[in-house]
């Protein structure tokens, strides 16, 4: 089950990535003359590096892969209109909110958007229902499996963070009065906090949970007690004082052995597998003829 949730969050940053060189890409199309193309996009002293340069470089390091990935797609939303298989909006749902609670540092902020992570799973479940779709498991077997790894299925409360670090209290304190007068809590943590790592991010930690062990116990208990958008008093920690902001909240869940029925056969039927999941595998079926050849890697 965790092998399986990490699987789906490195491929949803595959395809973000994949998508942000394909976009790069796609300026060639408007790059419709030498004038365009020549166009510099870096000047380093009397040299200079063109439009056209930099997208010939994209294309030798992401082109393929890229490519590779909108195929991919493109099989599996054919062969699931193929073997008339859908994927319920609930399924959807219930992945994306235990991969926003399990991994902490998945956070709304870092994400590309809401719909292209669930653009994403939705396609990997759709795969994984194609690759198992003549396995069949028993239900004595699905309901051993699901009292085994029950835990695996409790969805905890997550609280989305925000923080801001500083060395004293009184800075904390001038932050906290900066705050009431209306200053952005992302701005001043970009300016002020000593977490490298959050300052980047406006102070986002994303979500944290009972079992996170990054953070002190105490953010927990103070997140218990704001309201959402609002931020705390300034509160003792190692690296000096911290304010923290709740950003957003998810309830705890535990899900039924019916409601992961479905998803229970797929990570059975997906271990027995000996061959790792993927798209490839239909693209013979599915006729697909690309730039690269017979090469489906």
């Amino acid at each position: 089950m965790g092998r399986k949730q990490l699987w789906m969050v490195i491929a949803a940053l595959i395809m973000l990535n994949c998508l942000t060189a394909a976009f790069f890409l796609s300026k060639v199309n408007e790059a419709n003359g030498a004038l365009v193309n020549d166009e510099a996009v870096a000047t380093i002293g009397k040299k200079t590096i063109s439009r056209q340069d930099w997208l010939n470089e994209l294309e030798t390091r992401y082109g393929k892969d890229v490519l590779k990935e909108m195929v991919d797609q493109k099989v599996i939303e054919e062969m699931a209109a193929k073997y008339d298989i859908e994927i319920a909006d609930e399924d959807v749902e219930r992945e994306y909110r235990m991969l926003q609670t399990t991994y902490n540092t998945f956070s709304p902020k870092k994400q590309a958007n809401e719909k292209k992570w669930k653009e994403q799973i939705r396609s990997t479940l759709l795969l994984e229902e194609l690759l198992t779709r003549d396995v069949e498991i028993s239900n004595k077997e699905l309901k051993s499996y699901y009292e085994k790894n029950k835990d695996l299925f409790d969805v905890p409360d997550a609280y989305h963070l925000s923080h801001i670090i500083v060395k004293t209290k009184a800075e904390a304190v001038k932050a906290s009065k900066e705050l009431a007068h209306g200053s952005s809590f992302s701005a001043l943590a970009m300016e002020k906090s000593i977490d490298e790592f959050s300052a980047n991010e406006g102070g986002d930690i994303g979500f944290i949970t009972e079992e996170d062990e990054r953070y002190p116990k105490l953010y927990l208990q103070t997140a218990k007690k704001l309201k959402k958008g609002k931020y705390s008093k300034p509160i003792k920690v190692e690296q000096g004082y911290a304010l923290i902001k709740l950003e957003g909240k998810i309830s705890g869940e535990t899900y039924s052995f019916s409601e992961v029925k479905n998803q229970l056969r797929r990570q059975i039927a997906l271990d027995q597998m000996k061959k790792p999941a993927s798209a490839a595998t239909f693209w013979d079926e599915a006729k697909v003829d690309w730039f690269y050849g017979k090469n489906k890697e």
